[in-house]
């Protein structure tokens, strides 16, 4: 009787524990949220969802904090992508990464024999592409934003004028990058890569600069001082960016890759981000199979989810670009016909050798140097977006 008694005490607990939702993780709250990789830019961008900003306003705030509090990846000088929901379920996305120069071509990175020159695209003035971050979040706060953009940046500059307590691992990133920095910029290197933990840092210059932002607003920027200071430098530095590029730079609005797996709805952002399409490939990939029973990160969910990633990043590096130049065949490449003929020889038993995983032939084709961050308003609209400088402390040219 004993045992009997114990054992449906024991089968009434393993009910319960089964019904019973994890208990969640960190910082949860009940109607914002902020989230990005600097307390300070999550701070400057909840302060203003508090004093009545939405989504939009808290989005152009998180991003420019991050470019003084986190200038490993968060920029002024680089670009991103944001996708959004609103509470209404209305999407959209924003594309605001860097553009080429017009005085480039495609073979501005060659020798006179045909071969790359090493880092002639990745450091110096020479990498250096048409900013768009400033374009992007000014875009949004124009056709979105509800707060004044004089009054959303006000705290950034402050933040700027104020400065940044250095962090174990900005230190270590500063560390790590400093010949680097040096070798791009010699002497006159401004950007203090001498920095200890509890040093802070303080950017004037760069303050000033969102100064003429925010009372011009993209034009202090794009045209003007600013551009013309940095026009000026870049070419100064055998680089190719000129007032008229800056002036030209549009940010553009685009529609996102939406998407389920199984009852879970998926909203990201469309070419010329390889990432709504990847991820798509990758989930549609691995729905079939029924990874609950494989269990968390065991070697048979891990397998699957990594031959599924193979696959989808030989179609990216091959069919995914900009679709202002490229025919990129989306719905192709994620037709459920297609990817289950991808997955034709996968197997458990083994892994499938790399020479054999080359892009596909979809129906109708002829790093630490990234940051993101998401925002939830009371009103229920979100955002998530990236901002990217490539590399890095990009170009590493300051």
């Amino acid at each position: 009787m004993k045992k009997v008694a114990l054992l449906a005490f024991t089968l009434i607990l393993f009910i319960n524990c089964r019904n019973n939702p994890p208990a969640p993780t960190g910082l949860v709250t009940e109607k914002a949220m902020v989230v990005s990789a600097r307390e300070e830019a999550s701070k400057i961008g909840s302060d203003i969802l508090q004093n009545g900003g939405n989504v939009f306003d808290a989005m152009v705030a998180t991003e420019l904090a991050l470019a003084v509090s986190y200038p490993v990846a968060g920029n002024i000088g680089g670009g991103g992508f944001m996708v959004y929901r609103k509470a209404n379920g209305d999407v959209g996305g924003i594309d605001y990464r860097e553009k080429a120069p017009a005085a480039t071509h495609k073979d501005i990175y060659l020798d006179s024999l045909g071969n790359v020159v090493p880092g002639k695209s990745t450091v110096g003035a020479t990498a250096v592409g048409v900013p768009g971050t400033v374009a992007g979040v000014y875009e949004v706060h124009q056709k979105m934003g509800s707060m004044p953009f004089e009054e959303i940046l006000k705290p950034v500059i402050e933040l700027a004028e104020r400065g940044v307590v250095v962090t174990e691992k900005q230190a270590k990133r500063l560390e790590g990058y400093r010949e680097a920095m040096l070798a791009v910029n010699g002497d006159s290197l401004a950007f203090p890569v001498v920095c200890k933990v509890g040093d802070t840092i303080k950017y004037h210059a760069l303050a000033n600069t969102l100064k003429r932002i925010s009372k011009h607003g993209r034009d202090g920027f794009y045209k003007g001082e600013t551009a013309k200071i940095l026009a000026d430098f870049i070419q100064s530095k055998g680089g190719y960016i000129t007032e008229e590029d800056l002036a030209n730079y549009e940010a553009k609005w685009r529609q996102p890759v939406q998407f389920k797996y199984k009852d879970i709805k998926i909203t990201s952002m469309s070419p010329p981000s390889s990432g709504g399409v990847t991820i798509n490939q990758i989930f549609r990939m691995m729905e079939p199979y029924d990874v609950a029973s494989f269990g968390h990160n065991s070697p048979k969910t891990m397998q699957l989810f990594v031959e599924a990633a193979r696959r989808a990043y030989a179609d990216r590096n091959y069919y995914l670009g900009d679709p202002d130049f490229v025919e990129v065949p989306v719905d192709s490449l994620i037709s459920q016909h297609y990817l289950k003929g991808r997955m034709n020889d996968f197997s458990f038993d083994k892994a499938t050798p790399s020479v054999s995983i080359a892009a596909g032939k979809p129906l109708g084709q002829e790093s630490t140097e990234t940051t993101h961050y998401s925002i939830v308003d009371a009103r229920g609209n979100a955002i998530a977006a990236t901002t990217t400088l490539n590399a890095a402390f990009g170009s590493k040219l300051y």
